[in-house]
């Protein structure tokens, strides 16, 4: 198969790109550092800086990542643009190139964050709950599924994941957490009863593995772990591993 991913320099891209790379798949990253894709990816995965570089050869899915850091500094105005147009305005580019091709990929996997419920509070959520609160992350993820959707307009099936709080020993959040609870200053954030929705990293990867060979797959799915757990209980559980 024949997978375009955007996003792929990514924690998840580059997991994707090894466990795929194995599998036996054609890959391509559309990327602004094409030059770096080979090394950050793998060595059969092929960079391109356009996606004119691909000509007619054919797509069978495209995996659409890409989306600047959202939560390693504050959101200013300007943050908050560079945020919207590293998603929002790059699929919109993915939509007008697909529009141009002959052939098309079979599916496009989206992707997105339980942001998009907004603050849920004690609700247990589904992939068929509303928003409960319309934040930035809540509006920024809605625009970013309703572009994608829009594909499906072009013969594309659109399948949207809706991904919680990414654990990786590599890079993520959790790389950023590290440094206090090396030293025993670690702690919950607050009074730590904020719910935080997780999944590992290789749990991502399985589940977007799954979603591309399921041919029924389509619309959201939330890729999180079966329970959430409160920020104190994360806090206590991960004071316990560092200090073991």
């Amino acid at each position: 198969m024949h997978i375009l991913l955007t996003g792929g320099t990514g924690l998840i891209g580059r997991a994707l790109c090894r466990s795929w790379s194995a599998q036996g798949h054609e890959l391509t990253v559309w990327s602004r550092n094409p030059a770096d894709v080979a090394e950050r990816c793998g060595p059969s995965v092929r960079g391109i800086a356009s996606l004119d570089e691909l000509g007619a050869q054919p797509v069978d899915a495209i995996i659409n990542l890409a989306g600047a850091p959202i939560a390693d500094r504050p959101w200013t105005r300007k943050r908050r643009l560079l945020l919207w147009e590293s998603r929002v305005g790059l699929t919109e580019q993915l939509l007008k190139w697909l529009g141009t091709r002959e052939q098309k990929p079979a599916l496009m996997i989206s992707g997105s964050a339980v942001g998009w419920y907004g603050d849920s509070g004690e609700r247990e959520i589904d992939e068929t709950s509303l928003p409960a609160k319309e934040d930035f992350a809540s509006q920024l993820c809605n625009a970013w599924e309703e572009t994608a959707q829009r594909a499906e307009a072009l013969g594309v099936r659109v399948v949207l994941i809706r991904t919680g709080l990414v654990l990786s020993d590599r890079a993520g959040f959790l790389q950023r957490l590290l440094p206090p609870f090396k030293f025993g200053m670690g702690g919950p954030i607050g009074n730590g009863r904020q719910w935080m929705p997780w999944v590992h990293i290789q749990d991502q990867i399985a589940a977007i593995d799954f979603l591309l060979n399921l041919n029924e797959a389509k619309g959201p799915y939330n890729v999180c772990a079966p329970s959430p757990v409160r920020n104190r209980q994360f806090a206590k559980s991960l004071a316990g591993i560092m200090h073991t």
